[in-house]
């Protein structure tokens, strides 16, 4: 018996993803399960992985890509006894997502309530819980605050729009000209970057206050112009180095940006009180496990509630898992691609 994957066997752009057949389905070991995958989120740092830069994840190779997954749980290992089989959950497993079948340690899984949808279930681990953990770990946010989403039509930024709106904080959001109406969409102020100097719009959109905290993966010499924007008092998070990850700027720019960070984290005082802060998600889930499974959870019941709406741009087979990566590349989706391992082509 066989079943399918998506794997690299080296590093480089959307043509090293290779639709490979595996013996299997594998057997869970002690402490893990099978799980049969139904829906796999793809994303930026799946890109990141593909093309070798990502800095926790250099190989062996090949490796079976996939960030995040939801599944029902199909074989359990000696001394598991939860989740029990046929059980639907979540997890944030790095890689082995892209995959019919994917063994995962039982400590790691997140139950997901009956009745949701699992390709938007699948936006939670990663996206979602980025977004909901910066905004109500790092700091948190009263009412009424502005916060600016550097990247607004992408994952993480249309998850931080979403949430945002339910947590009724006003938000202004970043993106090209095609993209306004997404960012308007979640009830933002969209500005166009390609047109536009957004710190000068934000300034003047706050009768020249800036924001209570901004939020920025753009990385390097881009986190100085978000910086720029915070009010007195106001916090940066930055949870990403895009420009490094696709070679758009040197280590050594990105290694600037990242050092301004820990600066303004460390000696607010010379700055307004302003300050900022690294946010890493699979370091966060290491050192705060209960909290990793409880916000996820919290957000589970905020989708089976309908209060929080993932936008899901594609759902598509394994075998288009190049199509996906492609479309990533290109920027401006808007939302997530899903791959769902068992449809047909």
């Amino acid at each position: 018996m066989t079943y399918q994957a998506i794997r690299i066997s080296r590093f480089g752009g959307p043509e090293v993803l290779e639709l490979t057949s595996l013996h299997g389905p594998p057997e869970p070991g002690a402490g893990e399960v099978r799980i049969k995958v139904f829906a796999a989120g793809t994303g930026f740092t799946d890109t990141f992985i593909r093309r070798g830069r990502y800095p926790d994840l250099k190989g062996p190779l090949p490796i079976t890509l996939g960030y995040e997954l939801v599944g029902s749980v199909d074989a359990t290992g000696p001394s598991v006894t939860t989740p029990v089989a046929g059980q639907l959950v979540a997890d944030l497993c790095v890689t082995g997502g892209y995959a019919q079948y994917a063994i995962r340690p039982a400590r790691l899984l997140v139950p997901v309530p009956e009745g949701v949808d699992p390709a938007e279930a699948v936006c939670i681990p990663l996206a979602y819980l980025t977004a909901y953990q910066m905004l109500t770990r790092l700091r948190r946010l009263p009412a009424a605050a502005t916060i600016l989403v550097i990247g607004a039509s992408g994952t993480v930024g249309t998850a931080l729009l979403d949430l945002a709106r339910h947590l009724g904080l006003h938000a202004i959001g970043t993106c090209s000209g095609r993209n306004r109406q997404i960012v308007e969409g979640f009830g933002a102020v969209a500005v166009d970057y390609t047109a536009e100097d957004f710190v000068a719009v934000v300034r003047r959109l706050t009768n020249g206050c800036g924001v209570d905290a901004a939020f920025d993966a753009i990385g390097g010499l881009h986190f100085a112009r978000s910086f720029a924007c915070l009010a007195k008092g106001g916090l940066l998070v930055a949870y990403g180095s895009q420009t490094m990850a696709t070679g758009r700027e040197s280590l050594l720019a990105a290694g600037l940006g990242l050092a301004c960070i820990r600066l303004w984290g460390a000696a607010p005082f010379l700055f307004g009180g302003r300050s900022a802060t690294f946010y890493a998600i699979t370091a966060r889930r290491e050192a705060h496990p209960d909290e990793f499974a409880a916000d996820m959870a919290a957000l589970f019941e905020l989708l089976r509630e309908g209060h929080i709406h993932p936008v899901v741009v594609g759902r598509l087979p394994l075998a288009s898992a190049r199509t996906a990566h492609e479309r990533i590349d290109a920027g401006g989706l808007g939302g997530k691609i899903v791959l769902l391992p068992w449809a047909k082509d």
